[in-house]
């Protein structure tokens, strides 16, 4: 019988933390991360990392592992997280992945193509010319130089139109040509695959649930404190949600009020994106609800068990 590996995601705020706990606790399961944010050290409150209290309840990877100083790609997270699944499978416990970033769990069901690590000096020339462009006009210059991405990326899907960019700039083939040749690594395995699918008003409730606790928590002192890093500004960690918005209202530029409906805004679009990406990626996954949290729970555990 092919091992077991549970894959759990949601758009933010969804409460797929909690779930995973529990799932973990009645399926002998310990828990992965796959959120892009939730890997630094630096941010356990903007990035709503589980706290100290769920981390006890159950084993938990990949966690505030990875410093805000480094480049960390979707590669690097499968490095990382077939580690922890194979540490998993020898100690007779299901890994239960959780998040909330789709190219994470993509490298699991579909795979990831081989592309020569791209280097600094091209990623921050891509991103300079993208910034200064604006989306639509970057994506125009973007299919001059690789028509094989029209219809295959959408103008605003800034992410993966600057990585298909840089792959062409540095490679000199398409990002699609390195993608025909990718093959899954873990086809063999059972995927057992659940999104959380929140209905909007209750996904807004949450977000500003989950932003008043935020500064409750002291969210304005972790900025600071990444501020005095001065790291590079073409790394990922500088998008995390609130790093610009606090960053305003320390110049004097919003007030906190504005900050705060400044993030739950931002918040808001993330989700939407993660839902968009969910609908286009993740057609084959089941797709449950429940306001009832014990109703959830028997239904997740009914698909994963």
């Amino acid at each position: 019988m092919p091992k077991k590996i549970i894959l759990l995601a949601g758009p933010t705020a969804s409460g797929k933390s909690k779930l995973a706990i529990e799932l973990a606790k009645k399926l002998n399961g310990e828990i992965i991360n796959a959120d892009s944010m939730q890997i630094y050290k630096e941010f356990s409150i903007l990035s709503s990392r589980p706290n100290k209290l769920e981390i006890k309840k159950i084993k938990h990877h990949l966690y505030g592992t990875i410093s805000v100083k480094k480049h960390f790609s979707a590669g690097d997270w499968l490095k990382e997280a077939k580690k922890k699944i194979n540490t998993c499978f020898k100690k007779k416990k299901t890994p239960i992945i959780v998040g909330g970033t789709g190219l994470y769990f993509n490298t699991i069901t579909k795979g990831i193509s081989n592309i020569p690590d791209i280097d600094i000096k091209t990623r921050s020339k891509v991103r300079t010319l993208f910034n200064r462009l604006g989306y639509q006009k970057f994506y125009e210059e973007l299919l001059k130089l690789d028509p094989k991405v029209k219809h295959k990326i959408l103008p605003t899907d800034s992410q993966r139109t600057q990585r298909a960019y840089e792959v062409k700039l540095n490679t000199k083939k398409s990002l699609f040509e390195w993608i025909a040749k990718t093959k899954p690594e873990f086809s063999d395995f059972n995927l057992k695959k659940v999104f959380i699918d929140t209905p909007r008003d209750e996904l807004l409730r949450k977000i500003s649930k989950r932003t008043e606790l935020m500064f409750k928590e002291n969210c304005i002192d972790e900025v600071k404190k990444f501020n005095s890093l001065r790291i590079n500004k073409i790394l990922s960690a500088n998008k995390l949600i609130g790093v610009h918005e606090i960053n305003q209202y320390l110049k004097g530029t919003i007030s906190l009020e504005e900050c705060r409906e400044l993030i739950n805004i931002k918040t808001r679009q993330y989700a939407k994106r993660q839902n968009t990406w969910a609908r286009g990626h993740m057609k084959n996954w089941t797709k449950l609800y429940s306001k009832n949290f014990s109703i959830l729970l028997k239904k997740t555990l009914k698909v994963t068990s």
